[in-house]
């Protein structure tokens, strides 16, 4: 089980720009590596982050073998109205971990 962590503010004023931080425990094993004794470590990575807001996506990334273990975003929302944010990561395998948070709107 991957740990998230997410920063997401409880309550905003209508149309504030708020900043969202999300970042999730994980290996992001490349397949390159290789161990102490020489094997190969397998490839792990995560390949899909989205957010949706209300149920509508309104960030997603894709992510490559070149990005770090514990991926760490930030990224800004325009606070329209009182909704669920979902947050979801998705690995190669189709294996997938998420998160909510509820954003109240003033």
């Amino acid at each position: 089980m991957s740990t998230i962590r997410l920063s997401v503010p409880e309550t905003a004023k209508k149309n504030e720009i708020i900043e969202i931080k999300a970042m999730i425990q994980h290996p992001m094993e490349t397949g390159y590596r290789r161990g102490m004794r020489g094997e190969v470590i397998e490839r792990d990575i995560i390949t899909l982050f989205e957010c949706r807001y209300d149920g509508e996506i309104f960030f997603e990334g894709e992510f490559h073998p070149g990005i770090a273990a514990n991926p760490f975003l930030s990224f800004y929302l325009k606070a329209t109205k009182t909704a669920e944010l979902v947050f979801r990561w998705t690995d190669q395998t189709g294996q997938s971990w998420s998160e909510t948070a509820t954003l109240t709107v003033t």
